[in-house]
């Protein structure tokens, strides 16, 4: 069935691909606009995100080691699509639409889970191996002419990086080494300035789930600026000075905000973290740097451990978070009190989250029916919201 878009959403789109033109800045003035309110509410420009957007880019769905075993799985929202990620017995990871081929049942119905050799669906018992191949089905041997590779699982890409495995439902992925691999050189200058942080090698130390209130890039947008973090970010401030003049710290390619002088590591109270991870230079010592990975994945690094985000956006208003830290395999198996260390980020994620859940119904408002603006130190926000207009306007990602 053809759909036809409401007035409001076609106003809102419309609007959309017009305010990257309007976002330049003109001679004398110091404040560029925001998209439209209605692009962060309203559901058809949220279906589109998921077609245009989610669906066609890499999306980092789950961290390698949480499925160690063969026959581990974890079903993942992908845009509109559920992706069923399993090791397979010679341990590699594969990922498929988690649908069976049948009727179309979903296959897993839990998020997480393990099964001892195959996957089979709840409905009728069709059953396909940890390769997506149909292995069985009753009255199977009565039809020989099904073809049981070309019945199997719809395989979807995948590809592994920092110990987490990222898919692509794209017939055609992009570039992983252009679009995700380019982010980090695009924010660090160089994909080793990541890599010595060894993240694939490191141990889960906390995992903190979200489910904020609000539009994914309400969320993207916070985590791109620092105008906010005097107001609302007190502890973070107080290790990183610099944050408390508004300074984007991903904004300049290679920076690394510094520690205060009386910080001891990156912990709630300033004392002393694990430790410099052995990878990293002197130069990355006592410096903390944040990157965006577009378009769900923020990364955190400081000299001790590493921070990941990954955002699911799950409706127009509705984003849930996951919030990995991470350390070396000794801190973590010694049973070392991580919370100091843990409650700096989780306070920041609090008040970020609050933050953005304070700003989504005001979306709504005849008030930000035009978008909002942005002062000089949210300009490179501009940038993301070109992109998302080009995205949807199928100028590529």
């Amino acid at each position: 069935m053809t759909h036809t878009p409401s007035s409001a959403t076609a106003t809102a789109t419309a609007t959309a691909a017009t305010t990257s033109a309007e976002s330049a800045p003109t001679p004398g003035t110091s404040l560029i606009t925001t998209l439209p309110g209605p692009s962060y509410t309203d559901p058809d420009i949220f279906r589109q995100e998921q077609e245009k957007i989610f669906e066609r880019l890499w999306f980092c769905a789950v961290r390698s080691a949480d499925l160690e075993k063969p026959g581990a799985f974890r079903t993942v929202q992908v845009g509109r699509e559920s992706v069923l990620i399993t090791r397979n017995r010679a341990g590699r990871l594969r990922a498929f639409l988690n649908i069976c081929r049948h009727r179309g049942a979903q296959l897993c119905t839990e998020e997480s889970g393990e099964v001892r050799r195959n996957l089979q669906c709840p409905y009728h018992a069709w059953t396909y191996d940890l390769d997506g191949r149909l292995v069985a089905a009753p009255n199977l041997q009565k039809m020989p002419d099904i073809d049981r590779t070309e019945r199997g699982l719809v395989q979807v890409e995948l590809r592994e990086w920092l110990g987490y495995a990222w898919v692509c439902l794209a017939d055609e992925p992009p570039s992983f080494e252009e679009t995700v691999i380019g982010a980090a050189v695009e924010r660090l200058g160089d994909a080793a300035s990541i890599e010595r942080y060894r993240t694939e090698g490191l141990a889960l130390g906390k995992r903190i789930t979200y489910d904020v209130r609000a539009n994914w890039k309400l969320i993207i947008e916070n985590f791109m600026e620092c105008y906010h973090c005097a107001t609302i970010h007190p502890e973070l401030t107080d290790v990183l000075p610099e944050f408390a003049d508004g300074f984007a710290a991903q904004y300049y390619v290679g920076h690394g905000a510094q520690f205060a002088e009386e910080a001891e590591g990156f912990t709630v109270d300033g004392r002393g973290g694990f430790g410099r991870l052995p990878g990293i230079e002197d130069t990355q010592d006592r410096r903390y740097y944040a990157m965006t990975v577009r378009p769900q994945v923020f990364v955190n690094l400081v000299p001790d451990h590493v921070i990941v985000h990954r955002m699911f956006p799950m409706a127009a208003d509705r984003t849930v978070v996951e919030c990995d830290w991470l350390y070396l395999p000794e801190v973590v198996d010694s049973g070392a009190d991580l919370s100091t260390s843990v409650e700096l980020f989780h306070r920041v994620n609090a008040q970020d989250f609050d933050a953005c859940e304070r700003t989504q119904p005001a979306m709504d408002s005849r008030a930000y029916r035009h978008g909002g603006v942005l002062v000089p130190s949210e300009h490179h926000i501009g940038a993301f919201h070109q992109w998302v207009t080009d995205c949807l306007a199928d100028k590529g990602a």
